[in-house]
């Protein structure tokens, strides 16, 4: 028996671009779409009954910022896979968009086998990123430079949330995924999402390479 189809849904403000991503969407295999919205509210309105497997979010939207939307549905489902579509692949607006839970980010000129691996990849737990976002965020991180951004007026850091860098800060004690999750009284799902989002804004793969990386920027000492 076929596995179930991955159910798509698209929040893009313009029309003839939603139509093109659902377009793209439906004639992927394993892929249908199960709503759309070109608005804020009218997303979320849709939201309150659907349960996608991926959400396609623009940032840019008539009635406010789609990264407004993406912190909403994470607090309902914290490991939902959500992925940005833009055409926007500044800093800011990548930044903005993983710390407010975006599992991945990719520009709106990729092609619809690009699309279609991407939500692949992030069904599967994965963080797809458009390459050349990838390399932009990796250089920006390895300038000596690159920790000016990170710090708000008031000293508090901005790459990591309060609680992913909890995660990793017991990950730097060398706690398991159960530990950690029994330490903050989550579920090991939430732990893998938190994780996930630690590696994607630090450009890594690895537990090592996160510790590693969040010391050289500062957001850890050196002891930890």
């Amino acid at each position: 028996m076929a596995p179930p189809e991955i159910r798509v849904f698209v929040l893009e403000d313009d029309a003839a671009t939603r139509q093109s991503l659902e377009r793209k969407i439906e004639s992927a295999s394993g892929f249908t779409v199960t709503g759309s919205a070109g608005t804020l509210a009218s997303a979320r309105k849709q939201l309150l009954e659907l349960r996608p497997d991926v959400l396609l979010v623009d940032l840019q939207l008539p009635d406010g910022d789609g990264a407004d939307l993406i912190v909403e549905y994470t607090a309902r489902y914290p490991s939902a896979p959500i992925i940005v579509i833009s055409v926007f692949g500044d800093e800011a607006s990548v930044l903005r968009a993983l710390s407010a839970g975006a599992q991945g980010y990719l520009l709106k000129d990729g092609s619809h086998e690009d699309l279609a691996d991407s939500m692949r990849q992030v069904v599967k737990g994965q963080s797809p990123i458009s390459p050349a976002i990838a390399t932009h965020l990796i250089k920006r991180l390895q300038a000596p430079e690159a920790t000016s951004g990170l710090w708000d007026d008031d000293g508090s850091q901005t790459l990591l949330s309060t609680r992913e860098l909890e995660v990793l800060h017991l990950a730097s004690r060398g706690l398991t995924y159960q530990e950690t999750a029994d330490a903050l009284d989550v579920s090991i799902n939430t732990i893998g999402t938190y994780t996930r989002r630690i590696y994607t804004k630090l450009a890594v793969t690895s537990r090592a390479q996160a510790l590693f990386e969040a010391r050289q920027l500062g957001l850890m000492s050196l002891g930890e």
